[in-house]
């Protein structure tokens, strides 16, 4: 059998399919890596069912780990260290959820005035959770990319304003068929100031979208708690595997002249 990249609820793949396949403004751009079939991974057991999109409690998320069980080095892109705790002075740390990980984590090491990017697992309960837990949505995490940014070289607004453009902020607990708690709209801030400018363009959008009646923004806006980085096998996942699996659902709508 044929296998997809993405080990976690293949389904943005299953939209080649003439059946599933939507179109028109607001069709979902996803696409992998695979041939006639589509092999999927997850363990009955842990995943009990393809679709969760209620988040748990703190007192029924899992338990997770006191450490994670990895080390991460170099940045393969960027040539800068994937875990960032330590950020230089001057720069600044944006944390976003927009659906799959790897597809937005390329989108965001592209842009000029980006120093490093990592994935990793954000707004949850369980502590250095693994891939296949927050799959199983029973951590309450997001899949997350984290940013550290020169604040002079490119503004946080326009980081945001990217956020908007690239996934569909109005889908709930979903990016185009890929269904599940992680794969939820989120804007998690670092600084007042961010906090002031997430929520004024959030706004702005939301009302473009009302106008052009496609629905209400669903993102979350919240301080950012505990970041916990992604397995190295997710790290800069596009660039060691270019024709791999990317998902970015989005409304087509540009973000409006502020």
């Amino acid at each position: 059998m044929a296998r997809v990249s993405k080990p976690c609820l293949p389904l943005c793949s299953l939209l080649t399919r003439p059946s599933l396949r939507r179109e028109g403004p607001r069709a979902s751009r996803c696409w992998a890596s695979w041939n006639d079939t589509v092999e999927t991974r997850e363990d009955p057991l842990l995943f009990g069912s393809s679709t969760k999109t209620t988040l748990p409690t703190p007192d029924k998320a899992l338990a997770g780990r006191d450490e994670p069980w990895f080390t991460l080095g170099e940045h393969v892109v960027l040539g800068t260290p994937v875990v960032t705790d330590d950020v230089p002075d001057g720069l600044e740390v944006a944390v976003f959820g927009l659906g799959c990980f790897w597809g937005a984590e390329e989108i965001y090491w592209q842009k000029d005035g980006v120093w490093s990017t990592s994935v990793g697992y954000a707004g949850g309960y369980t502590p250095h959770p693994s891939y296949e837990e927050v799959c199983s949505g029973r951590t309450g995490h997001t899949e997350a990319v984290r940013i550290v940014f020169d604040p002079d070289r490119i503004a946080y607004a326009d980081l945001v304003k990217a956020f908007f453009e690239v996934h569909d902020p109005t889908q709930g607990m979903r990016q185009g068929n890929d269904v599940g708690t992680q794969y939820r709209s989120a804007i998690y801030w670092t600084t007042p100031e961010q906090e002031a400018t997430a929520r004024e363009l959030t706004e702005v959008y939301a009302a473009e979208l009302r106008r052009q009646r496609l629905g209400d923004v669903t993102t979350e806006i919240k301080p950012a708690g505990d970041y916990y980085y992604a397995e190295p096998v997710h790290q800069q996942y596009l660039a060691k595997n270019p024709h791999g699996y990317r998902c970015h659902a989005n409304t087509g709508v540009r973000f409006p002249q502020v």
